[in-house]
């Protein structure tokens, strides 16, 4: 999993960067992105893995643990209003861009999941499946899908009709039903197919 690290740092790169994203499919709430920069020596396996392979207990017990291992974490979040203006792809893009931003120390690469880049003069190398080959990657992912759903959580106490505590904005048959009665909250991405009924 430290492949990709270990070749940036022969190439005298320092502060390495793993990008990852969470929340490009759900029907509402914001897209979240991470940036860990993870410190040097990496540390020894703490079971940082993609964080869809994970159970949500696991995933908030490994955020603890990347941020006592990390030299500096950032997180950036797009919003539905900021979705529905630039679609998702850009939306995925600049969450990640935002995430960067909130580094305390600036990167000199980054590793970032997928296969395009963000509007960075910073070196960069896309990876994809990137969050199952690189450490950092992985760790963003851990980082950014807790970071997400938190705030779902959060946003169920506001629209507890719509359950985002149980599908975090996903469109499960629930959240499908939900919306068929009681139409889209503020918080729902209303370029997306099925918000909006016809």
């Amino acid at each position: 999993m430290d492949f990709h690290e270990n070749e940036a740092h022969s190439k005298g790169k320092r502060l390495i960067a793993g990008l990852d994203e969470a929340g490009r499919g759900p029907l509402a709430g914001p897209v979240a992105a991470a940036a860990v920069i993870l410190a040097r020596p990496l540390p020894l396996d703490l079971g940082i893995r993609d964080s869809k392979k994970l159970s949500p207990a696991r995933r908030t017990s490994l955020v603890i643990d990347i941020h006592l291992n990390a030299v500096s974490v950032g997180v950036g979040l797009v919003w539905p209003v900021e979705i529905d203006a630039i679609n998702i792809h850009r939306a995925s893009l600049l969450a990640m861009e935002r995430a960067v931003a909130a580094l305390r120390v600036k990167p000199d690469m980054l590793l970032i999941d997928g296969s395009f880049r963000i509007a960075s003069a910073i070196d960069q190398k896309t990876i994809v499946s990137g969050d199952a080959l690189s450490v950092s990657i992985a760790a963003a992912s851990i980082i950014a899908k807790t970071a997400r759903d938190r705030i779902m959580e959060a946003y169920h106490r506001s629209y507890p009709a719509y359950n985002f505590a149980s599908h975090k904005g996903y469109p499960t048959k629930e959240h499908l039903s939900a919306l068929s009665a009681f139409g889209p909250s503020p918080i729902h991405r209303r370029s997306f197919r099925g918000v909006v009924q016809e």
